[in-house]
């Protein structure tokens, strides 16, 4: 399962009212995937929502020490393979830690996405949250 911003938001506040299902799905994955542009997008983002600084970044640290999660570290290489999807995929407003999303997750023939972001399924992938 790769885990998304939004996602990851959903498990850090237990206010939300997906943190239930959000937890379920994360206890059950066998595979748990990210990589580093979607860590830096939480911290601005939980930032963005006067989310605790040092809650926030613990969580992060976490997530980036846990040996149940592969970090993926973008590379140049990576990088410019989500930029030329960016391109090729002009019609549609993707961010570009989406692209990189999305090229990892085909890399690693991983399927489904803890998100609430519909652009997941836009680009074929399994949106395991709702909106």
């Amino acid at each position: 399962m790769f885990l998304d911003t939004s996602g990851l938001m959903c498990l850090f506040d237990r206010r939300d009212s997906r943190h239930t299902h959000a937890t379920r799905h994360y206890d059950l994955a066998r595979v748990r995937l990210l990589h580093n542009y979607v860590l830096l997008e939480f911290v601005a983002l939980a930032l963005a929502r006067r989310a605790p600084r040092n809650e926030a970044l613990r969580f992060v640290d976490s997530l980036n020490k846990s040996p149940e999660i592969e970090v993926v570290w973008v590379s140049r290489d990576l990088h410019e393979r989500a930029m030329q999807l960016l391109t090729e995929r002009n019609d549609k407003s993707w961010s570009l830690c989406d692209a990189v999303s999305f090229v990892v997750m085909s890399d690693q023939n991983t399927r489904e996405a803890l998100t609430t972001d519909h652009n997941f399924e836009q680009a074929g992938f399994v949106r395991l949250l709702d909106q």
